[in-house]
């Protein structure tokens, strides 16, 4: 089985409510699942958060979520890369 990203960006965002330099949200992952010869693609709002400093542009804010989604998504591959011990 493969797992592969193929797009990412942010779908919403918002500043924390309670939490001053938070911001929450969803990113959007787009992944290609290979599975033999079966290839299934898989759409994914993954709920994210990311510090950031009062002068950070939006571009900034936005590419702090996509990291944290990215570093959810590797995790989630490790994690169905390893052999299960029956």
């Amino acid at each position: 089985m493969t797992l592969q990203l193929l797009d990412i960006s942010v779908r919403d965002r918002q500043a924390h409510p309670r939490l001053a330099g938070r911001m929450t949200g969803h990113v959007l992952a787009i992944l290609s699942e290979t599975l033999g010869s079966t290839e299934q693609k898989h759409e994914l709002a993954i709920p994210v958060w990311a510090d950031v400093a009062a002068d950070a542009s939006d571009a900034d804010i936005d590419m702090a979520m996509m990291l944290k989604a990215a570093d959810i998504i590797a995790r989630l591959k490790a994690s169905l890369e390893k052999p299960r011990a029956d």
